[in-house]
């Protein structure tokens, strides 16, 4: 798969060194000089543009990407890049790196993002995460499908405990995608008895939540 990343600072370094750790092909693009720093990740190929020049993205061969991440520390040049990414060349996937918590509501299809990434608000879900039982947990927002990833940790009282996955009437356009018990990571295979303390990752529609925290939490009344 060939990546191509706006933005050759640390993030966008980091980024491209786990690509190229999992066989990916990655092209770096900063305007800035001072950011060209070829000899920390060798692998990859550099590119001194302007990611928002229409003729720059045109010499990387943009549209020979299936990926563009605009991961740039200014949310304006990352919206723009998105948008040139998606309606100039066809991208199929952009992912865009949000700086600034009140401007997440851009970072959607209108602006060419599949996938927005807020650092400030993946923090939130983890603290969350790490502290909520019974209680859903928005981890990531697939924006061009409309879904969601979230996180339910299964409570002691939950009705489905000891149910096998292919008997639980899950709510229609969700998907159960993983089941983390303990330090293992398990595929939602049919037969498999969900346990207290498991957390379910599902892949839901929005307004599908409230019905999977209702069906994961202790019935009362």
């Amino acid at each position: 798969m060939r990546v191509a990343i706006a933005g050759a600072g640390n993030v966008g370094r980091s980024i491209a060194s786990e690509l190229l750790a999992n066989g990916h092909d990655v092209l770096l693009i900063d305007r800035d000089t001072k950011a060209i720093k070829a000899a920390s990740v060798p692998e990859a190929e550099w590119l001194l543009a302007d990611a928002c020049e229409l003729s720059m993205l045109e010499e990387a061969a943009l549209d020979r990407c299936n990926v563009v991440i605009a991961a740039t520390g200014d949310d304006k040049v990352n919206l723009v890049v998105s948008l040139l990414a998606k309606t100039e060349f066809g991208v199929p996937r952009v992912v865009a790196r949000v700086n600034h918590p009140r401007n997440e509501w851009m970072f959607n299809e209108s602006w060419g993002v599949d996938v927005s990434v807020s650092t400030p608000r993946i923090m939130s879900a983890l603290v969350e995460e790490a502290v909520s039982v019974g209680d859903l947990v928005r981890l990531f927002s697939f924006r061009q499908g409309e879904a969601n990833l979230v996180e339910l940790t299964l409570p002691a009282d939950s009705p489905i405990v000891g149910t096998a996955v292919a008997d639980v009437a899950w709510p229609v356009d969700t998907s159960l995608v993983s089941i983390i018990r303990g330090k293992h990571v398990h595929s939602p295979l049919p037969d498999l008895p969900l346990e207290a303390g498991d957390e379910l990752l599902f892949v839901a529609a929005p307004e599908r939540e409230k019905q999977l925290e209702d069906l994961l939490s202790p019935h009362t009344g």
